[in-house]
């Protein structure tokens, strides 16, 4: 791959997708690559907070959560061009699609449900999942997900065996399919 030099970023991009498709492993590769800033929202959300995301969820409720994470997520489109990772529920609500498509552009990492569960079955750290059967919680959230996520601007099928390395690269070359988003120079 070529150095950071080579390409100009437009736009924050914002990865959106399920829990475990590798938003914040791939946002800090791409934003570290591309030399830019990183935000993880959720981590941005905790330390507002002083909470941990599973202890908001407990003592005010997601819907409590969801706003906030609204709130931070325009905070953070309002800044440089950067890089941010979504918490897997960010998406879904239309005031945030909104905003991400005025200021930056969301880019889906779409993982099967099969990676999916590999890379969280043995988390505790998704309230989500804190169920009786914790993968059908999440192939419920999964099949619900999906069509919302299909509205991000663009699209990356992600290969569950890819490296991180790998996936970084397969998210520049989505990227430089927008000019507007990312530039690269020769």
């Amino acid at each position: 791959m070529t150095t950071a030099s080579h390409y100009r970023l437009h736009r924050t991009v914002v990865l959106v997708g399920m829990m475990g498709s590798g938003k914040t492993a791939i946002g800090r590769s791409l934003a570290a690559f591309l030399d830019v800033s990183f935000v993880d929202s959720d981590a941005a959300i905790e330390e507002a907070a002083a909470l941990t995301i599973p202890e908001i969820f407990a003592r005010d409720g997601e819907a409590f959560f969801r706003k906030r994470e609204a709130e931070v997520l325009r905070r953070l489109l309002s800044g440089p061009p950067g890089i941010v990772s979504t918490g897997g529920g960010a998406f879904l609500a239309a005031e945030n699609r909104d905003a991400i498509a005025e200021m930056g552009i969301a880019l889906w990492l779409d993982a099967d449900l099969e990676t999916l569960w590999e890379r969280v079955r043995h988390k505790d750290t998704r309230p989500l999942l804190r169920t009786d059967d914790p993968k059908a919680t999440l192939t419920a959230i999964y099949e619900e997900r999906q069509p919302i996520y299909a509205l991000a601007g663009l699209r990356l099928p992600v290969n569950g065996t890819a490296s991180i390395d790998e996936t970084t690269r397969a998210v520049i070359q989505t990227l430089l399919t927008r000019p507007e988003i990312l530039e690269g120079n020769s």
